[in-house]
């Protein structure tokens, strides 16, 4: 896999070329996959200027507002790495209130708030003809969930660690497991190295694909 150093407003405006060209009569799913560090929710928040002067209206959604409630995610404990891996996230939530109604341009953008462990009660957004929906976060890649197109943020194990607060280290295990189990590089249409998230380099491996 070959990567170019980019700047990240070059990559945002990159990103938002290859992206404005796509189904341009409908909406467009976008999956930002990347760990904390890696900042997948610094990306998709400088896409949504890029995409809006290209004429695509754009909607950063973020995982974590798709928690599962506390008694389900720490069932296992409160750093469990495989729970991390298998339960935190309400897969089918966000399907069912984001990804499956897009087509509609109505779409939750939360539902679940971790500090309070319940429900948001958010409204939904309407987003107009040709939006596109930018869905960030941790774990995305190989999940079943039907999306257009997809940037991973890859991050050697080394650097993961190293810029993973000591608090949330016991995630760890978890995006090993990840990177063994599902090779998300190798789901992704574009591949942005992210060891260090304000010096990135790009590969398009996969962009070019319908």
């Amino acid at each position: 896999m070959h990567f170019r150093p980019i700047a990240p407003v070059a990559l945002a405006e990159t990103l938002a070329d290859d992206l404005a060209e796509r189904r341009p009569s409908g909406y467009l799913s976008v999956a930002i996959d990347g760990p904390p560090p890696a900042r997948p929710d610094r990306l998709a928040a400088s896409l949504v200027d890029p995409l809006r002067a290209r004429g695509r209206a754009a909607l950063a959604v973020a995982t974590s507002g798709f928690l599962r409630p506390a008694s389900v995610r720490f069932e296992r404990g409160r750093t469990d790495p495989d729970a991390f891996y298998e339960s935190w996230f309400d897969l089918p939530a966000l399907v069912r209130e984001v990804l499956d109604p897009l087509p509609t341009g109505r779409v939750l953008p939360d539902l679940w708030d971790p500090v309070t462990d319940r429900a948001t009660r958010s409204t939904y957004v309407e987003l107009p003809p040709r939006g596109v929906l930018l869905l960030h976060g941790p774990l995305l890649l190989g999940a079943g969930l039907a999306v257009d197109y997809s940037v991973h943020l890859l991050m050697t194990p080394a650097a993961l660690k190293r810029r993973t607060d000591a608090a949330d280290r016991w995630t760890l295990p978890a995006y090993e497991r990840y990177a063994a189990e599902v090779g998300p590089a190798d789901w992704a249409d574009v591949v942005v190295r992210s060891d260090d998230p304000d010096h990135p380099a790009i590969s398009m491996i996969g962009a070019g694909r319908s």
